[in-house]
């Protein structure tokens, strides 16, 4: 499987490694230019959406708030349906829901 990761801070970094010690590719994005010789780090979103192959697979682990509707609202306007978003970070389940509805 190969994944993109977006946010490389403490969890979202640690979860890609784990994922490709496990033999999963992954491609990640951080704001903060983070980089590793143990996976694929992209210069932006639309890098890491234009490396996956169809149908993408999104992981999101960036603080909750603004940051989070950023990126949500910028992975709604670049993916296609049959493609998966898995929101990680700390969101309020409220929110979650509420964003899940809006990529239906």
């Amino acid at each position: 499987m190969e994944i993109g990761m977006i946010g490389l801070g403490k969890m979202g970094l640690n979860l890609a490694l784990n994922l490709t010690d496990n033999g999963h590719r992954v491609y990640g994005y951080d704001p903060g230019n983070v980089t590793t010789s143990q996976f694929q780090t992209k210069d932006s979103l639309e890098e890491v959406i234009d490396a996956l192959k169809a149908p993408r697979v999104v992981w999101v682990m960036v603080p909750a708030g603004e940051v989070t509707e950023h990126v949500l609202d910028e992975l709604h306007d670049r993916l296609s349906p049959g493609d998966i978003v898995i929101d990680g970070g700390n969101s309020n389940y409220k929110e979650s829901m509420r964003r899940a509805d809006h990529f239906n």
